[in-house]
């Protein structure tokens, strides 16, 4: 009998023992959360509130238990701009971790941009206990309130025992659907608290419909439209890389025999060689996909917004045309342009639907008047921007000596402005996520943290053009890739000007350059005072060779390229006008 009890108390004792090594602080419970959700990289900056989170991350990220790699960013805007980089070229959800405050603040430029491009991150943020919201603690800020217009979701995690639910239901709502953004404010005493863990999954929320029910009606309707069209046009836009549809697009582009243009955010969905690509749309796109524009008699639009970058003047675009929307955002049917016929649905679903009712189409005679006008642009612009002869250095000429010598499959990240246009003009796009760049806010500053997050997600080469203007903007982020030796190839476009305002202000402005020259620091020095590679090329006889260094060094390397000052970026259509107002010179 005595040994009864004696084995019962020991039982008791082991149980107790056991449900106590799971009794953890809310802290280790977002780790064990973000360890179930597949969380292998995080993007951040401690401070004080954030700081008992940090200390658990600390057995996180080292020994038998490590599960992340914790990325030291030089500033929050950085961390969430690596997060985006990191999820653009990955697929998956891209993380960053901060502090209250200011350290929550600065993510916010960073959270809008993902927004409007649709870029799956989950932004946490320290914030002060519960008791204290509403004093004006030191480093609080009301996070929900600021970024509930700018995220997808955004939700205060008061108690530890939320942790779990809030955390599945945050990468559920940011990876699902269109993709977004979803901001958790993470108050001090849920991070102390203990409590006994409980995972928990959130595959469906309530009111939330992350995957319409595909309208067979209405796919019959499209095919319809398609199967009469003499002259029809796809515009392509990221919702086909999102939805990884990129087969399933070429399957119903071939089949109709559709030429397609491309969204600068859905530059690579359709590789760049592929014979019914006829180029980028968008103000400063190609001339013959945006002049078609307003001669096609049936419109596809497959994963885009029509921006007004795209559009121009929507008083008069494609008003010659039906137009089909493809999209599983239902709130972007008819918000810019009127529709015809709108199939809501994941595109990875709707394009097979289509391709099946559709007719095999034979539209030769249409795809081949494009050419005439591409002729038009080569001899106009790309020849000169691409192979001038003399003078200063272009970006065009720069950017297509990358191209042509970079690997197969290179990622090109661009920061914001004449660069990025340039760049994602003339780059190569053979394999599928191969683009980042902020499209919908144009972030300056975003290209260096995003190229440092995309080198994370992939073994790919990774290229980043900046311009002299966004490189300072987020020059300490040298001091990440000189930490982590982050494997970034940066091409320095410097025209001693914030080019692309100063072009705006020479057209539109009577010339008056206000407050766009630049005074420049030595790159130089600060490339060594970082320990990073680094090239200067004044002359086109020397671009190449110094190229082929910059791709050949093993770690991180700056290749600064001196530019023409008043190199423009053409074909623009101007702000406000038809889309076929586009302009081939100045």
């Amino acid at each position: 009998m005595r040994n009864d009890k004696f084995f019962s108390f020991l039982i008791s004792n082991f149980l107790i023992e056991e449900n106590m090594r799971d009794r953890i602080t809310g802290a280790k419970a977002l780790m064990r959360a973000l360890q179930a959700e597949g969380v292998k990289t995080i993007f951040g900056y401690p401070g004080g509130s954030i700081m008992p989170t940090y200390d658990s991350l600390f057995d996180y990220t080292r020994g038998e238990k490590k599960c992340f790699d914790h990325i030291l960013v030089r500033h929050e805007q950085a961390a969430v701009h690596a997060a985006e980089g990191y999820a653009r070229v990955s697929g998956e959800v891209g993380v960053a971790l901060v502090t209250s405050g200011p350290g929550a603040t600065n993510t916010l430029t960073g959270v809008a941009d993902a927004m409007l491009d649709s870029t799956p991150i989950v932004v946490i943020a320290g914030q002060v206990a519960i008791s204290a919201l509403g004093t004006d603690a030191f480093q609080e800020v009301d996070l929900v309130g600021v970024a509930q217009p700018i995220s997808k979701w955004s939700y205060q995690i008061r108690h530890a025992e939320d942790i779990a639910w809030a955390v599945s239901r945050a990468f559920y709502i940011a990876r699902s659907g269109r993709p977004g953004p979803v901001v958790l404010d993470f108050p001090r005493n849920a991070q102390v608290e203990e409590i006994d863990w409980e995972p928990k999954k959130v595959d469906f929320v309530r009111s939330y419909v992350a995957y319409p029910k595909l309208d067979i009606n209405k796919v019959r309707e499209a095919a319809e439209l398609i199967n009469h069209a003499k002259k029809p046009l796809a515009l392509v836009g990221q919702g086909v890389e999102l939805g990884n549809a990129q087969e399933e697009l070429k399957a119903f582009l071939e089949k109709a025999d559709i030429p397609a243009g491309r969204t600068m955010l859905g530059l690579s969905a359709l590789p760049s060689d592929h014979p019914l690509n006829v180029g980028m749309l968008g103000m400063h796109g190609n001339y013959a996909v945006n002049l078609k524009e307003q001669e096609c008699d049936v419109l596809i639009a497959i994963g885009m917004r029509f921006s007004d970058r795209v559009t121009g003047n929507t008083k008069t675009y494609a008003k010659q045309a039906k137009i089909i929307h493809l999209d599983i955002d239902r709130s972007e049917i008819d918000k810019n342009v009127k529709t015809d016929v709108a199939v809501v649905a994941d595109c990875k679903e709707s394009l097979p639907a289509l391709t099946e009712l559709i007719q095999p189409g034979n539209h030769r005679e249409w795809r081949e008047s494009f050419e005439v006008l591409d002729r038009k642009e080569r001899e106009k612009v790309i020849e000169p921007a691409i192979h001038p002869t003399e003078g200063k250095l272009l970006m065009g000429e720069v950017v297509n000596v990358v191209a042509e010598q970079a690997p197969r499959g290179t990622v090109l990240v661009t920061d914001v402005g004449q660069n990025q246009l340039f760049a994602t003009r003339y780059f190569k796009y053979p394999v599928n996520r191969s683009i980042c760049t902020s499209g919908g806010l144009g972030t300056m500053g975003y290209g260096l943290p995003a190229a440092i997050g995309a080198t994370f997600a992939t073994d790919r080469t990774v290229c980043c053009f900046m311009g002299d203007g966004g490189f300072q903007m987020c020059i300490e982020e040298l001091g990440t890739i000189m930490e982590q030796q982050s494997p970034v190839k940066m091409i320095l476009l410097n025209n001693n000007y914030l080019g692309n305002v100063r072009q705006w202000q020479d057209m539109f402005w009577m010339r008056r350059k206000s407050f766009t020259k630049m005074l420049n620091p030595c790159y130089e020095l600060i490339a060594k005072g970082y320990g990073i590679g680094y090239e200067a090329v004044t002359d086109r006889s020397n671009l190449a060779d110094a190229v082929q260094k910059m791709l050949s060094a093993k770690g991180p390397f700056i290749l600064e390229c001196a530019i023409k000052e008043d190199d423009d970026v053409l074909p623009m259509t101007p702000p406000g006008m038809n889309v076929d107002d586009m302009m081939l010179e100045v």
